[in-house]
């Protein structure tokens, strides 16, 4: 059993609808589904909050989108939203302050290959709306997904992400519906000491990485203080968490304790090869979603350096700590540029 966190960070996709069709997006495309203001009520009320992000799919093209935000701004909550852009120029400026953060997707360095994968013209769009945003005083956050055709040049996004005073937040690449931009172990690696190299950490989240990287255990992440719940109205303990998920009525009638049914008791659990490893208390056993969604849960990650018998050692340069609302939610880290 676990104890419930006394807040947690509430990730909500109110649809999976979206502009782009990119190819490695974890959304379904294969159908539309939309969250309810009555059901987003519901969860609200159902649990303690402490931040919603507004992810999945583009959220301003749910025909709900003013009301489900009216209601949202309202509560005591930090609010978020994760956008390739089109979102977040739908909303009006007096609407838009209203945001505690905002989050652009930017996954290369270079115009050409940014519109290349995402579409004609959302590279003009990111930059355009984060300046909007530093306009207005909205604190803006970059996100890329570092997989096989940019884990090498992160720091370069990194850097650009500095132009607007953001930090970079990055995720490693799950295969929910392809493997073809999944990492290699050296591409893993090589990828996390060349963004090191050129930039400062705020935090580390991807449990293998923190642990070489010499930091303490963590309090949150996935299995213990974040929820999701998907635009079709499931509950998930991971954004990457393979299968449908458990119905919404779940987390309806456990409340906070859903911290203790099946899937985020699975998110929480350690592999028996690594239950005596010096790096336990940081790793627990490296992410639990990447070993789900290749079906080894009860295996070590596969990105792990002790189980191979090599060692890896990351060396970093802390940041100056920022009020960050996602910074303890999923397998995430968030550097600055030099």
């Amino acid at each position: 059993m676990s104890s419930p966190p006394a807040q947690f960070a509430l990730g909500i996709g109110l649809t999976n609808e979206c502009n782009l069709a990119c190819a490695f997006c974890y959304r379904d495309p294969s159908r539309v589904d939309r969250l309810s203001l009555e059901q987003v009520r519901s969860i609200i009320e159902c649990i303690p909050v402490r931040s919603v992000n507004l992810g999945t799919g583009e959220n301003g093209l749910h025909p709900e989108f003013p009301a489900l935000f009216n209601y949202l701004r309202e509560q005591p909550i930090k609010l978020t939203m994760t956008s390739n852009g089109f979102s977040v120029a739908a909303v009006p400026d007096a609407d838009l302050v209203a945001f505690k953060d905002i989050e652009f997707s930017l996954d290369y360095p270079s115009k050409a290959e940014q519109d290349e994968q995402r579409g004609e013209g959302n590279w003009d769009l990111l930059h355009e709306q984060a300046a909007r945003c530093n306009r207005l005083g909205v604190p803006v956050t970059f996100i890329a997904v570092m997989m096989r055709s940019n884990y090498d040049r992160l720091a370069d996004i990194a850097a650009i992400a500095k132009q607007f005073g953001a930090a970079l937040r990055i995720n490693v690449y799950q295969s929910v519906r392809s493997d073809k931009y999944a990492l290699t172990y050296d591409e893993y690696w090589n990828g996390f000491e060349a963004l090191f190299a050129k930039t400062d950490v705020i935090a580390i989240g991807e449990p293998l990485v923190r642990a070489m990287a010499g930091l303490p255990p963590r309090t949150g992440g996935c299995g213990v203080g974040t929820v999701r719940v998907t635009p079709r109205a499931t509950v998930q303990p991971c954004v990457y968490w393979p299968g449908v998920g458990a119905p919404l009525d779940v987390l309806l009638d456990a409340g906070s304790d859903v911290v203790n049914t099946a899937a985020f008791a699975d998110a929480r659990s350690v592999p028996q090869a690594c239950r005596n490893c010096d790096h336990l208390a940081a790793c627990r056993g490296g992410c639990s979603g990447r070993r789900r969604l290749m079906g080894m849960l009860a295996e070590p990650d596969p990105y792990c350096p002790i189980v191979q018998g090599k060692t890896r050692k990351l060396t970093v340069r802390m940041a100056e700590t920022r009020d960050m609302p996602k910074l303890e939610s999923a397998c995430t880290t968030i550097v600055t540029a030099r």
